[in-house]
């Protein structure tokens, strides 16, 4: 399975890090409901939104933040 992480979009493209490098991917070739910071995955046509691990990516970075803000 190939998983990669929104970075941002611009104009006609998604801009799609993988491994700590970032690919320019045509936006027509990701879900339209993607957004930045979505762990995406590819179907075998489009990258298309992986909901679980996007939830628990999420989950991680709010705990991160949590203990650098704690006192």
């Amino acid at each position: 399975m190939m998983l990669g992480i929104i970075d941002r979009f611009e104009e006609d493209y998604c801009i799609i890090e993988f491994d700590g490098h970032t690919r320019d991917i045509l936006r027509n070739l990701v879900e339209s409901t993607a957004k930045a910071g979505d762990v995406v995955e590819w179907d075998g046509s489009k990258w298309v939104t992986n909901q679980q691990m996007t939830h628990k990516r999420s989950k991680e970075i709010q705990t991160l933040m949590n203990d650098v803000w704690e006192d």
